[in-house]
């Protein structure tokens, strides 16, 4: 199977219709989305497909870029583009094989294919009987083309040490968070959808690729095996596109000359049942900085370190949107680069790019430091269109925002403690659950002063109008208020526990009302002091 000459995504189309197709597929104005059975998937088709039109079709400037996101190429010419690449994206067969070890690692003992989907339990896991709320033996058998999707979606979310001993972790860390920018339009198709996310080769600058060697396609040649200092491989000694494409992991698939059941399509097709796994793969160090990533920087030594934002659950809320949409030197913040050339778009716009006003799409795996899954994230955000010119002062007035919210739900969530339990500092156990729902039920209010106050800072005005910082304020109350009384008030217990809780209130209350955080916004914004008692 090749994954540019042959038919192996399913794509919706316009009519609903779900029909298997060949990744040229893409440019068809009446395919409006991938189908697929796994979220994980879903998001490393559209990276696949990013990939591969940034590697083989890359728009020359901004005003082809223009061109073909007005007028998408015709099918045969996108085609006559990617078979430059095909011949580094064989599954199976003779010769170097997608994303699969040079070597055929004869040696490498042979494991289920199941090792391949991320959150399957480990050895260990098994070895252990650990394995309580994630089952072993999913995915036992895969068909070939969930099988390379399933390899795809392993080597850039890599879990160090998964498979086999001194797995390397990948080019972006563990884990990485993804930020696509994606349009609200609902008619929109899916080559808007992943030409958004294309670079043209003005803004991002890289000499004429090699494919025949392993500079971009790393499974081109022999692995550089990590297994002693000096072997690390810096941005320095490879192609830049070979970002898209990089391979911590030695890998072979083994592909069976039989017809059985996906475990996870449902489709019956030529299966992968076992696979093996090597260890002291590819080992990427250095300032790799991915155009699908943002990124924190530190400074090392006098110099920049580039440190990618991983898919943990605390990055999917809005007390962080900044920190994806924009970059700010002053707070060590660098926005994934498909997201920050996105304002060049709009500003030299001539062809309707602005009827497509888009969202922000970030996913990933939260992965923790001990290798453990704790789950897939996937969320969305609204960006808006803004004067770059005045980002810092747009930027200082929203972390405002979100550092007020960030305060009133520690208060939130030391109060609700302190109404469960005598001894609250000594309480153990998870209360992200509140963290969770106080984010999300703020998340409208949000980005209503959000989008207020970039329109009014344009506008030469002050940063909120009282009414409208009164309004946000008066949304962290009621939403305080409200998830306090569900948590620690629907049951009050004996009159001990009731008086505990009826303080842990009053206490909320003091703070929303009258704590310095609150009247320095109060007078911060010259909002009329609420008299009222909660």
């Amino acid at each position: 199977m090749n994954l540019i000459q042959d038919p192996w995504l399913d794509y919706i189309h316009r009519n609903g219709d779900i029909k298997k197709r060949p990744i040229t597929a893409i440019c068809d104005p009446d395919v409006v989305d991938f189908s697929l059975p796994r979220a994980d998937f879903y998001g490393a088709a559209y990276q696949f497909a990013i990939g591969l039109l940034q590697t083989a079709f890359a728009p020359k400037d901004l005003s082809q870029w223009h061109h073909y996101f007005k007028t998408p190429p015709a099918d045969v010419v996108l085609e006559e583009a990617f078979n430059q690449v095909s011949h580094a994206f064989n599954v199976v067969g003779e010769g170097p094989l997608f994303m699969q070890d040079f070597d055929s690692l004869e040696d490498a003992p042979s494991t289920t294919v199941s090792g391949l989907l991320i959150e399957a339990p480990g050895a260990n896991g098994i070895k252990n009987n650990t394995d309580h709320f994630i089952k072993r033996g999913i995915g036992q058998v895969l068909s070939l083309e969930m099988a390379a999707l399933a390899l795809f979606t392993f080597q850039i979310n890599t879990v160090p040490n998964r498979g086999c001993k001194n797995g390397r972790a990948g080019l972006r860390g563990v884990g990485p968070l993804t930020t696509l920018i994606m349009p609200t339009n609902t008619k929109s198709t899916l080559w808007h959808k992943l030409w958004l996310n294309i670079i043209n080769r003005k803004d991002f600058k890289y000499n004429e690729p090699c494919f025949s060697d392993a500079s971009v396609f790393p499974w081109l040649g022999k692995t550089k095996v990590s297994d002693k200092p000096g072997s690390e491989i810096y941005p320095s000694t490879l192609h830049p596109l070979h970002m898209y494409w990089a391979m911590p992991y030695r890998i072979r698939l083994s592909c069976e000359n039989r017809v059985a059941c996906c475990d996870i399509s449902g489709e019956k097709s030529y299966s992968v049942s076992s696979c093996k796994f090597k260890g002291y793969g590819n080992s990427y160090k250095g300032n790799w900085i991915h155009p699908l990533t943002p990124y924190r920087v530190k400074k090392e030594s006098g110099e920049n370190k580039y440190l990618p934002f991983g898919g943990h659950c605390n990055e999917f809320y809005h007390k962080n949107w900044t920190s994806l949409f924009l970059n700010h030197d002053s707070y060590g913040l660098k926005c994934a680069q498909v997201v920050d050339r996105f304002y060049s778009l709009r500003l030299n716009s001539q062809d309707g790019v602005d009827p497509h006003i888009p969202r922000l799409w970030m996913f990933g795996y939260d992965i923790n430091n001990s290798a453990r899954v704790d789950g897939w994230y996937s969320s969305t955000f609204p960006i808006f269109y803004l004067d770059l010119n005045k980002k810092n002062e747009i930027v200082l007035e929203v972390n405002t925002l979100q550092d007020l919210s960030v305060k009133s739900l520690n208060q939130l969530r030391d109060q609700i403690k302190n109404a469960w339990f005598d001894r609250p500092k000594d309480a153990k156990g998870d209360t992200s659950f509140i963290d969770l729902a106080f984010w999300q039920k703020t998340e409208s209010g949000f980005f209503t002063a959000v989008s207020q106050l970039i329109e009014n800072i344009e506008q030469e005005d002050e940063s909120l109008t009282p009414e409208q910082a009164k309004k946000w304020l008066n949304t962290l109350r009621a939403v305080c208020f409200d998830l306090f009384d569900g948590y620690a008030m629907t049951e009050l217990g004996n009159a001990r526990n009731m008086a505990r809780r009826i303080k842990a209130r009053q206490t909320l209350s003091w703070w929303l009302f009258n704590s310095k955080d609150i009247k320095a916004f109060i007078r911060e914004h010259d909002i009329a002091i609420d008299k009222e008692i909660a």
